[in-house]
């Protein structure tokens, strides 16, 4: 999706956009579809760019997403609002690794050990 469209898309959409991507993420690595999970990911980190620049920062649109049945939509939700959510995102993750949500818990305690070491400062 080119930077123009993103730019024309309210909030809304883009959460809605930020979610059917992170579902297709979802299928991608379960089917061990590798290009089109990268795909995947350079287009859900333009919309988290898009909410960022936007006035106020938007990433905290994302939140609501904790709340998701899907453990992808989840964590990518949680790791692209530790900058403006951390308590919650945090704990998102950890309930990831809690309910042993593989493979997505293993990138849940991956960020979570990260963040504690100081080698991962949510920007």
């Amino acid at each position: 999706m080119k930077g123009a469209a993103l730019g024309d898309m309210t909030v809304p959409q883009l959460v809605e956009r930020f979610t059917t991507i992170t579902l297709n993420q979802f299928q991608a690595e379960l089917y061990d579809e590798i290009a089109k999970y990268n795909r995947l990911i350079s287009e859900m980190l333009a919309i988290e760019q898009e909410l960022k620049n936007r006035p106020g920062d938007q990433r905290s649109a994302l939140v609501p997403l904790f709340a998701h049945p899907n453990p992808q939509v989840r964590l990518m939700a949680a790791e692209l609002t530790l900058a403006v959510a951390p308590a919650a995102a945090r704990q998102t993750l950890q309930e990831i690794w809690d309910r042993r949500e593989f493979p997505q818990a293993a990138y849940a305690m991956g960020t979570l050990r990260a963040l504690e070491r100081g080698d991962r400062k949510p920007t």
